[in-house]
């Protein structure tokens, strides 16, 4: 008598789907602040538009875009700094702004999408002034990714990491 009928429906009700999740990191850094991206699933993100969304953040933070405006001291403009290939466009960003969107052709796994610019708080809550962001200022800005099959939230914490969870892979 052959168990294989049995093993496989065994493994089918057993096995994990197939995610593409994401996995987002701050880095305070001076002069310029760190933005991270990072595939985390077993399969492929599709085109998509990445939203970064400061307006939430414990701190009320912006980006400090240039010399003149609501930024403090230092600015640094917007940088793509790894997986650039991947990224077909990003909305513009100008001081003071607290969100910015990219949009992906797509994100394979394991691969990171980044970015630099300055961030700073408005609220005051650090006691290493408005030029430098602690984890939780950050605490409460959002990301999300727009895909065919709806759009997804992550919320960052007060170790600034934010996890997208995404619905099963498709194809």
């Amino acid at each position: 008598m052959s168990h294989a009928p049995t093993l496989a429906l065994l493994a089918a009700l057993t096995a994990s789907p197939a995610l593409a999740n994401m996995e987002a990191v701050f880095t305070e850094s001076a002069p310029k602040d760190r933005f991270s991206f990072t595939s985390t699933g077993n399969c492929d993100l599709g085109p998509v538009t990445l939203t970064l969304s400061l307006e939430d953040s414990v701190g009320g933070l912006i980006f400090d875009t240039t010399g003149d405006g609501a930024g403090v001291e230092v600015f640094q403009p917007f940088e793509t700094v790894s997986g650039a290939q991947a990224v077909s466009s990003v909305t513009p960003v100008t001081d003071g702004d607290t969100s910015v969107s990219l949009t992906l052709t797509g994100l394979a796994p394991a691969q990171t999408v980044a970015f630099t610019i300055d961030v700073d708080d408005t609220l005051r809550h650090s006691a290493l002034g408005q030029i430098q962001v602690t984890d939780s200022e950050i605490a409460g800005a959002t990301i999300s990714l727009e895909t065919p099959s709806g759009t997804r939230f992550g919320v960052f914490d007060n170790t600034s990491h934010a996890t997208l969870r995404t619905a099963a892979c498709t194809g």
